[in-house]
């Protein structure tokens, strides 16, 4: 490891890995002192997941290309392994370090994990300093009149679009200013082995995202039998991609897809406003749901073994690849909340365990858009039928049966753990006591 006298500021990446258009980096870099880019395989997440979790493999190729390209302007990146408030105490060991420039990440963890790190930088004098990076507008951006948050989308969006009209979006042109990094040679990053991770070739999206796509998204995103996604969730979900460059690309070609990014960032508003629904429904009232919570239909739903093939495409989709088609989040989450009257809050968990773009704020806010109990939910008494859904979004079939082959043999798929009827009828029953009971 390198020393130098010369005061440094410390870059420390996380939901932001890459080099263009990042705004804490662009800040580090214009700060004056040399830049030393970090990035930490946080214990305090890490240990909490499987060894073969896909997305620590993502990050990790991203990161090996991250170190590519610095390398290519003359400098490097520091990658550790361990909890960060150890991480910072060694780096302030080792180097001048002025201050430590970052990105915002707004979830429970990441701000008690930053209050932590940054009051032990000051206590050495050190200083931190972070910005908005993942989202266009955060929290306290946009409210209504009154300054009270918005909770219901549209109107959302309409003040959103309004203040990016007047706003503008910015572009922080970091990969302009790399001759600013510091000149050293990083040791080698640790390997996923020693963190306790499989090593595999697992395939992943790409983040170009073609205009055509984006112009014809409206029309073609609710088949999933067509390749009309952008799968970009787990660019958006790292920040391999600039959000803004995002944004730019839909005001451009096409707004339903911009519409979604502003889902994205509605969420995350309802997040930092009402913290509770990370445990808890956003409606009250919804607490009271008498639940089944049945583990055999849990673990059908799960596997993809509940015998309705729509329900169990998206489940295996999701299993096999760690991606599933958007339509297909909401007819599974449909069925496991009102057909089977099962806790959001398993299928919340599931999802989060398998997803590559797993995001808290999306993911809460949409099982809790299926499930009834959130902002701007999907009534209670809206429930999908599973075979109306497949002969309005994949009336061939191609899509079920690339996923459910089985369909072909005779004998060889479940029957329905549970009928369709008398599922929908007791799900309305049983959201409606909860609403009326006090």
């Amino acid at each position: 490891m390198s020393t130098t006298p010369q005061a440094l500021t410390v870059f420390w990446f996380r939901r932001d890995l890459r080099l263009n258009d990042n705004h804490g980096l662009y800040r580090a870099l214009s700060s004056g002192r040399p830049v030393l880019p970090v990035f930490i395989f946080d214990r305090d997440i890490l240990d909490e997941l499987a060894p073969d979790d896909r997305r620590v493999v993502f990050i990790y190729r991203q990161l090996e290309n991250l170190r590519a390209l610095l390398r290519k302007e003359g400098g490097d990146l520091q990658v550790y392994y361990g909890r960060p408030l150890d991480v910072f105490k060694q780096i302030s060991e080792s180097y001048p370090v002025e201050a430590v420039y970052t990105n915002h990440d707004y979830e429970p963890y990441a701000t008690r994990r930053d209050s932590e790190v940054a009051a032990m930088l000051r206590e050495k004098g050190t200083g931190f300093q972070s910005f908005k990076d993942q989202v266009l507008f955060e929290g306290g951006d946009i409210l209504k009149a009154d300054g009270k948050p918005y909770t219901v989308y549209t109107p959302y969006s309409r003040k959103w679009l309004e203040r990016m009209e007047t706003d503008g979006v910015p572009n922080y042109s970091s990969e302009d200013l790399l001759s600013a990094l510091h000149r050293h040679v990083a040791p080698p990053m640790p390997t996923l082995a020693e963190m306790g991770f499989e090593d595999r070739n697992y395939p992943f999206p790409d983040s170009d995202v073609p205009a055509k796509l984006v112009e014809e998204y409206g029309e073609k995103r609710d088949f999933p039998a067509v390749d009309a996604t952008s799968r970009l969730g787990i660019h958006l979900r790292f920040g391999t991609v600039s959000v803004r460059d995002m944004i730019r690309k839909g005001a451009k070609h096409g707004e339903v897809w911009l519409k979604q990014l502003i889902w994205r960032e509605f969420f995350m508003s309802i997040l930092h406003h009402f913290p509770h629904v990370v445990t808890r429904s956003f409606r009250p009232e919804y607490d009271r749901i008498k639940w089944e919570n049945n583990e055999a239909h849990f673990e059908a739903w799960c596997k993809g073994q509940t015998g309705y093939p729509i329900v169990d495409a998206g489940m295996r989709e999701l299993l096999q690849t760690g991606h599933m088609h958007n339509r297909m989040r909401m007819i599974t989450a449909s069925f496991l909340t009102k057909h089977l009257l099962i806790d959001w809050r398993k299928g919340e968990a599931w999802f989060a365990r398998h997803l590559l773009d797993f995001e808290l704020a999306s993911n809460n806010g949409s099982w809790q858009w299926a499930a009834g109990t959130g902002c701007d939910a999907a009534p209670y008494f809206r429930v999908f039928n599973p075979a109306l859904q497949a002969q309005k979004f994949d009336a061939k079939g191609v899509y079920t049966r690339k996923w459910v082959p089985e369909l072909n043999e005779l004998n060889q798929y479940p029957l329905p753990v549970v009928e369709h009827k008398f599922a929908r009828e007791r799900a309305i029953k049983r959201y409606s006591d909860a609403v009326k009971s006090k």
